[in-house]
């Protein structure tokens, strides 16, 4: 069989895009970790389990490397009826900043 540079282009595509994949959904277990722990921390309910993607872009880690900066919010309640938001802030799978309402 003989390998092209298409064949190649394609391939690392497909392993770009698998690392992206797998790098996202530990940055996602972690932001749900922290948003968890941020509901608690105030005694308040975390709803519905889980965070949802709201923003990716590029950043600089505290190193100096770039990596990828992902905001998710979630909503959470004090009272059992009304629904707040907050937000976390990851740059790599380290927490930046975590907000609540």
């Amino acid at each position: 069989m003989l390998v092209t540079w298409p064949l190649l282009a394609l391939l690392a595509a497909m392993l770009a895009l698998a690392w992206f994949w797998h790098d996202s959904l530990g940055a996602r277990d972690n932001a749900n970790r922290v948003a968890r722990d941020a509901c608690e921390g105030i005694g308040a309910q975390f709803l519905d389990g889980t965070v949802a993607f709201r923003a990716l872009g590029p950043a600089r880690s505290p190193s100096g490397r770039m990596t990828l900066r992902r905001t998710y919010v979630f909503d959470y309640t004090t009272d059992g009826v009304n629904p707040r938001q907050g937000f976390v802030i990851l740059t790599g799978h380290s927490v930046d900043s975590v907000g609540l309402q």
